[in-house]
């Protein structure tokens, strides 16, 4: 269950959203309290990114630790440090992998073992074969052991109905083989299941109102570059701020929009000047850094970007086109110079690839008459 335990990584460009839980990883005698990351690809971070094979291997050879000994070194990094004193655990290693399995198949919007479970119960409860029983039980004890209970939702019942139902009248109950089922437990399993269907049929349909949500889209990104002149085929190396495309704003000229923007961000009117003439976009933001800054710049900068891409992708079609043909990608930007413009990795606010991304979708609803 990932709940708001979201974070990401970036992988060539593309976002691959991904989520963590605590773990012990052992080094070297010491049991250090840390987190995996588990990744919508299928990678497990435990110290190094590794695929699913690597990180079973990890969970038997004991780096990723299911057991405690008494007695055993435990550090918290930085934080301190302590020895264990009769622990106690519920993992092994194949809860833990199980349970790995699930959320990646969570990251990734399929059904995870529980999921497979109840689908193979409706199976069940359409055609009440033995077969059917069987497959459904199967299903059932394939959800790791630590998150059975959570099955139904229901934290009054918990999973009491479904281990009766997969059970059947006079069968062993799963986990409990002392326990007989009785066919007045299982037809009040049965009433329980057919009433839970009846209230999801009756439930309005959620319909996403803003169409698909997709697990992790592709994503353009934007290398940092210093282009010196205008391509005779614009590529995507266009759409970097200091592509040499001339744009107008105000009964004024510069070079490109990076020229415009530090140009707009100093407050002396000939420092402006030399800004607007320097032969670069690179020279523009060195001229700019040693003049004074306009008053309130950080907090108008983002509004002024904006205009400036408006401006350059209006005035430029063929440029527009090559933004257009980046679909419904994730642009991120790197700026080797600001982590507030750039992506930079996955620790910058890529605020230039959003602007991107919205005046992308601004010449969409131009096209289709809706702006």
């Amino acid at each position: 269950m990932i709940g708001n335990r979201i974070t990401h990584r970036t992988a060539d460009g593309v976002r691959i959203p991904g989520t963590w839980r605590h773990a012990f990883i052992c080094n070297g005698g010491t049991y250090f309290l840390t987190d995996l990351f588990i990744y919508a690809d299928g990678l497990v971070d435990c110290w190094e990114l590794v695929t699913l094979d690597e990180f079973e291997k990890k969970l038997r050879s004991g780096w990723v630790a299911t057991s405690l000994p008494d007695g055993g070194s435990a550090s918290a990094h930085h934080l301190g440090w302590w020895t264990f004193r009769e622990p106690g655990t519920w993992l092994t290693p194949e809860l833990l992998l199980a349970e790995v399995r699930d959320t990646i198949d969570e990251l990734n919007g399929r059904p995870d073992s529980t999921g497979r479970c109840l689908a193979a119960v409706d199976v069940f409860l359409a055609e009440r074969t033995e077969e059917n029983r069987s497959a459904a039980r199967a299903a059932y004890l394939a959800i790791p052991e630590t998150v059975r209970h959570y099955a139904l939702g229901d934290m009054d019942r918990k999973d009491y109905p479904l281990r009766v139902l997969v059970a059947g009248p006079g069968g062993r109950l799963p986990g409990m083989p002392d326990e007989e089922v009785s066919q007045e437990e299982y037809d009040e399993a049965v009433a329980y299941f057919e009433e839970r269907a009846r209230w999801r049929a009756e439930a309005p349909s959620r319909v996403p109102a803003n169409g698909a949500v997709e697990s992790f889209a592709p994503a353009v990104k934007l290398y940092h570059s210093y282009p010196q002149r205008a391509l005779e085929h614009p590529d995507k190396r266009a759409l970097r701020n200091d592509y040499p495309a001339a744009i107008t704003l105000d009964g004024a000229t510069y070079p490109s929009v990076a020229h415009a923007y530090w140009a707009l961000s100093v407050a002396d009117p000939e420092s402006r000047a030399s800004v607007v003439a320097a032969e670069s976009g690179a020279k523009a933001r060195t001229l700019a850094a040693k003049a004074p800054r306009r008053e309130g710049w950080d907090r108008t900068r983002t509004a002024v970007m904006a205009r400036l891409l408006r401006a350059k992708y209006e005035q430029h079609p063929d440029l527009a086109e090559v933004l257009l043909a980046t679909g419904d990608a994730t642009v991120l930007y790197d700026d080797a110079d600001s982590g507030f413009w750039g992506d930079n990795g996955g620790r910058g606010r890529n605020w230039t690839g959003r602007l991107l991304e919205l005046v992308r979708s601004e010449l969409l609803a131009a096209q289709a008459g809706m702006a």
